[in-house]
């Protein structure tokens, strides 16, 4: 049996008197219900089954209070069942019921429900296609290929409009569209001047700008993504202006715009007018064109905002109120049946005039997204200028279209430009407007975002639903009631700042036919606890967004769905969320580049930001050298990388700079660009003509040509060639034709599809930016017929670089005609200008592969012709157009590329000319091709001096640089990057970008007084703004009690100082510097036994200063032994106050704190314990020198040591026994051990040889010395270590002597005259000296001295007298000894005197003499008296 419920709109009564029938199977009982008290109101408590309150729930749908209590009355049973809470609970989610409900019973046959069971099937396939295709609309649903909503259309366009083609592509992930003609990629970057290329929501353009034939191909969109690929064609055909219009009914249109309007400047809350006069012929009855407006190729639609006007002749567009979403550029499109025609010009909007001196300007550009029932999310983007300070964030009002109540949606100010808005009311209409804030105030509000109505999404999109056909039908095996939803499905995060979560989800599947609402609830890492977050308030979208979370925190969140029948399961976790904020700061725009673009504009270039999610564009801003003002020149951030800043000052100098922006904020300024004075960049300079245009080659219906530069430019470097050319039949001539529809970029041609045999001529005209040059003169009239070389023509465009004094880069291009194989080589030739043919040389063995080449060996002064010739596999071809006189000379002012790395570590090449001249620009080339990629180089121009910045180096950037100087006499230069140089500037860009500070030393520790610590280190340089952090075991010390830092940035010294070491101080000590961009680090690991050895001085040292704060031993008591070898006891006070009345005080010797004790000679008798007390009131201290053992040891080796180094060198004297080898010391101790050695072997002692001590004198003795007694004699005194040697050579063998000749004694009568000869002998020959009484004798008339052969010394006394008696000496010396021979002179005259005065002769000169010497003089002297007396 099944139930059907019919709605019976005949029966409906008024609200005053609404009742509802209820029929049975037998069309019984009627029951009308009462209406509601008067005081009755609608309540949403839920309550239980003792009328206590248990919950409360906002409903989706409110139902018609009569009709849910006739329903309630009509199923009374069943409700007493199910509970009050049952009834509340669905009686929220009960749709409105405005008409009565009839309820009848029906019987259906079998068929009949198969029937609508196939019917429902069917709607529900419908349904099913349609919820698919809305998914693929939906960027929140499942991912899928791209898919082509609206394809481009194949277009037909006059040579020279524009065309542009437009999409639609659909697909998730967003697919990235790529635009090909003819298979081939378009890079719109690379070729502004005709393609621009745009994307902007999901709709996507081509345009091609003044098209010509060479336009007409297939052009292919291909959309990608991750899920697949898909493409369509359209086909563009450019029509040439012969046939200038299609004709369409036999009527052609032609359209021309005059009286256009230029480039307009608004301010906010302005209104702004563009017009255009627009003429169309012919003049057709009736006929209207269409005329569409559009900003940045979106059409505009009329609306409050805009309003359009089309007077027949004149378009009209205002916009009212302007604000900064009106600035952009404005197009006028005029369609008629025969084409269309456009015209464009840019829109400024300025800001309007802030109430507060320093706020922020007004946000821009506010949508509202993902709408649904009770949420929206806003979006806006960031103002051009901040004010006075940064921008805090922003505030977002919300109002409800019909009211002008505006609430404030947060709190706190957002920084994202982007907020999700919750609490709306279902079904309800808003609009939502923004304003910033920041340290000075509130901006003024933006313009109102679109009304946005609170409703689910399902709902919104348009689709096939169900017919209504009156009926609701139900089965028994789909109840109504009873049914709990099941669990959400991907709860994802979709996004996340540190200000709030948003989350998202799918409704279950299992939900009954109610509605559903949802619990959220949130799970702090690291527990397992959840909490809900809206406990008293079920949200009913899939979206929500949470607050008021803990910023760095971890949060998992899950969702439940909840009805009339109760709360479902939870959905799985979305796993742990940290808060914060997901996207970044963009980064800095590359270095703008400023160009001359006309008297009141600039074009600025820069280079996008690299890795930036969701860029919501740039903003551009100038500022006039010598000022501080920036000003912004777009209020509209813009997302190309080129923009054109109007209303400049002419003449005025200015600079640029870009700042990008996304939804987390703006980036960092970028650098300013090199001031450009404002002016026209084309002056208005004749062009000439290109020249000697001649045909190199010839094959069957092929020529090429070739032809000079033109001699004067105009103002602007030639941008290209057009060719001309007309047939010769005899001397009739025809029509000039043009060979070339696009321009040529190189000085020659290959004219092709010519007829064999014919007569041409042709002409030429140079193009640059100010237009194209009168035609050249046209060349005779040559033939068009097959020329049977096969070798390669001549190479062309031979041009000369860099001159220098002895070298010049040659470059040519390759020849207009190969021959018949490829060219696979060159040879250039070169000779002075002064020689004749024959002077012609190679330059070069084997052949160049390129294009240039580099010629050195050149002399200085001296001019050159060149020339090239091109090769194939046939041969050598004929050498080309010779180059010169080239003067090999530098020229005045020419610079050489040099390398640099910045602090920053940027490798650039930095070229710089002075001659620069008006339109010169610098052209960089690498391999002398000029550099059009950007991704390897940026190039950089300020004035004079330009740039080319490496942006990756690597081994890709190896080559040949080159700069040219254009409009100039020829400056260039060019610098050849090896892989080495680049290692070595990898080097130093490392060291530039990851600086460290220098030490001069690592960190130091060293002991202070009173035990305390102190850590140290020095750098070499540092600046003021040099930062230290003390680290001990990665904790960051602060200055306190146990520490104290120090930093003298003017000697660099950092230092740290502890008072103590604690065992908790064991670990290590690091300085962590920062100045700048550089950093450094130094540390010392104090650990173990080094750790702890340290502890144990640093408390000794604090114990030593305790016992110097009362009277202490600055020296401990110790030894030494002076010079004459007293041992004396000393030791050092401080603080001591002699006491006079202590006698043992008094035997201590005191000078300046110095104590004394002589102990004198010592003895074994001196040894014992010697001890020395200091005390007062302050304190004691005591020394103690223990003088036994090792000490009494000690003291004996240092006396040893001072006696063995008193010793004097070895002397000898002659005895009558021998010879005796003896050294004097200062003092002679018993223990002294001595030992004597000849020739290294020790002597032993014997009758003949002895040794030893008498007084001071140590001593050998050498009796009866013989031959083998020569030799080396050493004498060993121990010192207490290894000994003191004194070493004495006895052999003789050239030490100086006396050998004979000399008597011991000479007498001679008074009045005679004495002569004696000594034999000397000394190798090298000696030196000779006579003596008298010891005192030198000088060779004058009394005493004549001579020495002769080496060998024979002499001296004469003539009339000696007695004053000549006395003892006299023959001293001889050389460097090895000194020896004398000794005489006693004695002068005899009358006996008597003689004897009188013999005492006083003996007393006086012979007393001197030695004993035996005395004696014999005795002798002599009785012999002498005893002749006298006998005569």
């Amino acid at each position: 049996m099944y139930v059907t419920v019919c709605s019976a709109r005949d029966s409906c009564l008024s609200p005053q008197s609404q009742k509802t029938t209820v029929k049975t199977e037998k069309r019984q009982a009627v029951v009308k219900l009462s209406p509601l008290p008067a005081r009755a109101k609608r309540t949403y408590l839920a309550m239980d089954t003792d009328k206590e309150v248990i919950g409360y729930v906002i409903p989706v749908f409110r139902a018609n209070h009569e009709d849910v209590r006739g329903l309630m009355e009509a199923r009374e049973e069943e409700v007493t069942e199910e509970g009050i809470h049952y009834v509340a609970m669905r009686n929220l989610f009960v749709r409105e019921a405005r008409e009565a409900v009839d309820v009848k019973v029906e019987t259906k046959t079998r068929s009949t429900h198969i029937r609508e069971s196939a019917e429902r099937m069917e709607l529900s396939k419908t349904m099913e296609e349609w919820a698919e295709f809305r998914k693929k609309m939906n960027p929140d649903s499942l991912t899928h290929r791209p898919e082509f909503i609206v394809k481009p259309r194949g277009q037909t366009v006059w040579e020279g409009g524009a065309v542009r083609l437009h999409c639609t592509v659909a697909g998730w992930p967003k697919p990235r569209i790529a635009w090909y003609k003819n298979n081939v990629l378009i890079d719109a970057k690379a070729h502004p001047e005709k393609y621009a290329i745009e994307s902007s929501f999901n709709m996507h353009s081509l345009e091609i700008k003044n098209c010509d034939f060479m336009d007409t191909a297939q052009y292919h969109a291909s959309a990608l993504n991750v899920k697949g690929e898909a493409s369509s064609v359209a086909t563009i055909v450019v029509k040439s202006r012969t046939q200038k219009f299609m004709v369409d009914h036999g009527v052609t249109f032609e359209t021309t715009i005059i009286d256009k309007f230029e480039v307009a400047f608004g301010r906010e809350g302005e209104t702004l007018s563009l017009g255009c006069t627009v003429i169309i012929y012919p003049t057709v009855k009736k006929y209207q064109p269409e005329v569409v407006w559009s900003r940045n190729s979106v059409p505009l639609k009329p609306s409050k905002w805009v309003h359009t006007h089309w007077s027949g002749q004149r378009a009209t567009l205002t916009l009212v109120h302007l604000n900064k979403e009106d600035e952009g550029m404005y197009t006028l499109r005029v369609n008629t049946k025969s084409g269309f025609d456009t015209y464009s010009a840019y829109v400024y909007v300025r800001d309007a005039d802030v109430e507060v001196e320093g706020v922020p300007v007004a946000p821009l550009d506010v949508r509202c997204h993902d709408a649904n029932k009770d949420y929206v999310v806003v979006t806006w983007k960031q103002p051009a200028v901040e004010g006075s300070s940064s921008i805090l964030g922003y505030f977002i009002d919300r109002c409800e279209v019909g009211t002008h109540h505006w609430a404030q949606c947060n709190d706190a100010p957002v920084k994202y430009a982007r907020f999700p808005v919750t609490g709306l009311v279902e079904g309800r209409s808003y609009v939502f407007r923004v304003r910033a804030t920041n340290k000075e105030g509130v901006s003024r509000p933006s313009r109102v975002s679109d009304a946005v109505v609170a409703m689910d999404p399902s709902d919104r999109a348009p689709g096939p639903s169900a017919p209504w056909t009156g009926m609701i039908k139900f089965t028994e095996e789909d109840p109504t009631v009873g049914v709990v939803p099941g669990e959400p499905s991907d709860v994802v995060v979709t996004e996340a700042t540190k200000s709030y979560v948003v989350l998202a989800w799918k409704p279950p599947v299992q939900r009954g036919h109610e509605g559903v609402m949802y619990y959220i609830e949130k799970c702090i890492s690291g527990t397992e606890t959840w909490q809900r977050v809206n406990s008293g308030m079920p949200v009913k979208s899939p979206r929500f967004a949470l607050f008021d979370l803990a910023e760095g925190k971890s949060y998992s969140f899950r969702v439940r769905c909840c009805n009339s029948s109760g709360v479902g399961e939870a959905s799985v976790s979305t796993g742990e969320i940290t808060v914060g904020d997901k996207l970044d700061l963009p980064s800095s725009p590359g270095n703008p580049v400023a160009t001359r673009n006309t008297d009141t504009s600039v074009v600025v270039f820069w280079g996008a930001c690299k890795d930036v999610k969701y860029l919501v564009g740039y903003y551009v801003e100038y500022s006039e050298v010598g000022t501080d003002v920036w000003i912004p020149c777009n209020n509209k951030p813009v997302k190309q990388t080129r923009f054109v800043c109007h209303g400049l000052t002419t003449g005025s100098n200015c600079m640029f700079r870009v700042k990008a922006v996304n939804a987390a904020g703006y980036s960092q300024s970028s650098s300013s660009s090199e001031a450009v004075v404002v002016k026209a960049a084309i002056c208005e300079f004749p062009l000439d003509s290109a020249t000697g245009v001649t045909v190199l080659e010839a094959v069957k219906d092929t020529m090429m040509l070739t032809w000079t530069e033109p001699a004067s430019k105009g103002g602007a470097d030639v941008r290209g060639y057009f060719v001309d050319y007309r047939t010769v039949k005899g001397h009739v001539v025809g029509k000039w034709h043009e060979m070339n529809l696009k321009a040529l970029t190189t000085t020659s041609y290959k004219a092709e599809n010519l007829k064999e045999n014919v007569f041409y001529q042709f002409q030429v005209r140079a193009m640059n930016m100010a237009g194209v040059s009168e035609a050249s003169l046209p060349t005779s009239a040559l033939e068009c017929k097959e020329w049977t070389i096969t070798v390669a023509g001549p190479p062309v465009g031979l041009h000369v670089l860099e001159v220098r004094d002895t070298s010049a880069v040659v470059l040519w291009e390759r020849p207009a005609f190969d021959g018949r194989t490829p060219v696979n080589g060159y040879y250039l030739d070169i000779k002075e200008a002064s020689a004749g043919e024959k002077g012609w040389k190679a330059a070069h063995e084997k052949a160049n592969k390129t294009k240039y080449m580099k010629v050195t060996g050149l002399k200085p002064g001296a001019s050159y012709d060149f020339r090239v010739r091109a090769q194939n596999l046939a041969g050598v071809g004929k050498p080309s157009a010779v180059l010169g006189p080239i003067l090999a000379q530098t020229r005045p002012g020419t610079n050489e590329i040099h390398v640099d790395v910045d602090d920053d570590g940027v490798i650039s090449m930095i070229f710089e000319c002075a001659e620069m001249k008006e339109g010169s620009e610098f052209v960089w080339s690498k391999n002398y091709q000029t550099v059009t990629d950007t991704s390897r180089l940026t190039l950089v121009t300020e004035r004079g001096r330009s740039r080319a910045i490496f942006n990756s180096p690597s081994l890709e950037d190896l080559g040949t640089f080159s700069c040219v100087v254009t409009n100039t006499d020829g400056f260039s230069s060019s610098y050849t990057l090896t892989e080495e140089d680049l290692k070595r500037l990898l080097d130093i860009s490392h060291d530039h970008k990851f600086p460290v500070i220098p030490f001069k030393n690592e960190m130091a520790i060293e002991l202070l007084e009173k035990g305390r610590v102190r850590f140290w280190t020095q750098v070499e340089k540092c600046t003021s703004a040099c930062q230290v952090d003390y680290v001990f075991n990665d904790v960051i010390i602060t200055e306190e009690e146990k520490y104290t830092v120090n930093f003298d940035k003017s000697t660099g010294i950092i230092e740290m100082f502890m008072d103590s070491l604690e065992v908790s101080d064991e670990g290590t000590f690091t300085f962590d510097l920062v100045d700048g961009k550089a950093k450094g680090a130094t540390s010392l690991v104090l650990i173990g036994d080094e750790f702890r050895e340290l502890q144990k001085k640093s408390e000794f040292e604090r114990a030593e200063w305790v016992r110097k704060q009362g009277p202490h031993f600055v020296e401990y008591l110790d030894f030494t032994v002076t010079p004459e070898c007293n041992v004396l006891l000393k030791c050092k006070v401080r603080k001591v106050v002699s006491n006079k009345d202590d006698e043992d005080a008094q035997k201590i010797e005191r000078k300046d704190g110095d104590l004394t004790f002589n102990i004198g000679k010592i003895s074994k008798a001196d040894a014992g314990t010697y001890q020395v007390l200091l005390r007062d009131d302050r304190g004691k201290d005591k020394s103690t020198f223990n003088l036994t053992d090792a000490g009494y040891q000690a003291v004996m080796n240092e006396l040893f040591r001072v006696i063995a180094n008193s010793s004097c060198d070895i002397k000898v004297i002659s005895t009558e026994h021998g010879i005796i080898l003896y050294s004097m010391i200062t003092y002679y101790n018993e223990e002294l051990r001595v030992g004597w050695l000849h020739k290294d072997a020790k002597i032993a002692a014997s009758e003949r040889v002895k040794s030893g001590v008498t007084g001071e004198q140590l001593w050998l003795k050498i009796n009866e010395p013989t031959e083998k007694d020569k030799g080396k004699y050493t004498m060993d005194i121990f010192d207490g270590k290894d000994g003191v040697k004194r070493v004495f050579d006895l052999t003789g063998k050239d030490r100086a002597r006396v050998v004979g000749g000399l008597p011991d004694v000479v007498a001679i009568q008074e009045g005679k005259s004495l002569n004696l000869t000594g034999n000397v002998w000394g190798e090298p020959a000696p030196e000779v000296s006579w003596t008298k009484n010891d005192r030198e004798l000088v060779c004058d008339e009394r005493y004549q001295l001579k020495f002769e052969h080496g060998k024979f010394a002499s001296i004469t006394i003539a009339a000696v007298t007695t004053a000549d008696s006395g003892k006299y000496a023959l001293l001889v010396k050389n460097k090895y000894g000194t020896e004398a021979g000794d005489y006693l002179l004695c002068i005899l005259s009358d006996w008597k005197k003689h004897v009188s005065g013999y005492v006083t002769c003996f007393t006086d000169s012979l007393c001197p003499l030695k004993p035996e010497l005395l004696f014999k003089y005795y002798l002599s002297m009785c012999v002498h008296f005893f002749l006298q007396a006998s005569i």
